[in-house]
């Protein structure tokens, strides 16, 4: 099995209006925006320092009526294995395999409760991953789950993820808060059943930046808003959930204030 086999490793905004989102998203977590150069499409590669985070497009049409969102990207070298344990195990393909040319492959697909996910594969060796918290790179991947218990089977079943801690929430009628790994490293993200009244089941990412204040104030100046928060949680982080002036959820985290 690949090293980073079950790894979050690229994450990509779906957006009607890329040049104002690559305006927001510069000024609120400090990226800079390069064009990929790719044939045919509008593809804008968001930078912190000289290492690719992440990648903003624009809503494709096939995408009708889908609102903006952020998609995380789990890596896998053997695709179509991935795609049949994700059908296996209760999950379905939305987009069956297709190639990036001299890029690699990627399909998109949905666990059993449709949280959205895509997976992206090449035989290249993806670059070194920072560690968590480091500015402008992405500090945590949250699942609102549809049930944490069968969401938990899928996602450990199909990429080996495994527990790491749990934190009992049940005070605030959240129920378990469980953080994981990938094979026992360390933990990348956590998950918890959705609350009543949430929208449907789906990931969340939060992006690192500096002080927490600071850049909830870039959000809302640039048209954003804050869903929730400043929050501190354990460990000692602060964190905000927000939506961008297009519509697209996303969260920040930091070590401060």
């Amino acid at each position: 099995m690949h090293k980073d086999y079950g790894m979050f490793c690229w994450y990509e905004l779906m957006t009607p209006d890329v040049p104002a989102a690559e305006r927001f998203y510069a000024s609120v977590v400090g990226w800079s925006m390069r064009d990929s150069g790719m044939e045919g499409m509008d593809y804008i590669l968001a930078y912190a320092g000289e290492s690719q985070v992440a990648g903003l497009m624009t809503l494709p049409a096939e995408a009708e009526g889908m609102p903006p969102m952020w998609m995380g990207y789990i890596f896998t070298d053997r695709i179509e294995e991935t795609l049949r344990d994700i059908e296996a195990n209760g999950g379905k393909i939305c987009r069956q395999p297709q190639d990036i040319p001299g890029i690699g492959r990627f399909a998109v697909a949905s666990d059993p409760h449709g949280a959205v996910f895509s997976l992206f594969s090449t035989e290249d060796e993806g670059p070194d991953r920072p560690a968590m918290m480091t500015p402008g790179h992405i500090g945590w991947n949250e699942l609102m789950a549809g049930d944490l218990d069968n969401a938990w089977d899928f996602y450990a079943r199909t990429f080996g993820w495994t527990k790491d801690t749990a934190v009992d929430m049940s005070d605030a009628g959240l129920g378990t808060y469980q953080t994981f790994a990938v094979r026992g490293g360390d933990a990348i993200g956590g998950m918890m059943t959705n609350p009543p009244g949430s929208p449907m089941p789906f990931w969340g990412y939060y992006f690192v930046v500096e002080g927490l204040d600071a850049a909830g104030k870039r959000v809302t100046d640039g048209g954003g808003q804050i869903v929730m928060g400043p929050m501190e949680v354990p460990g000692g982080a602060w964190i905000l959930n927000c939506v961008d002036p297009q519509g697209a959820f996303f969260s920040l985290v930091a070590m401060a204030r």
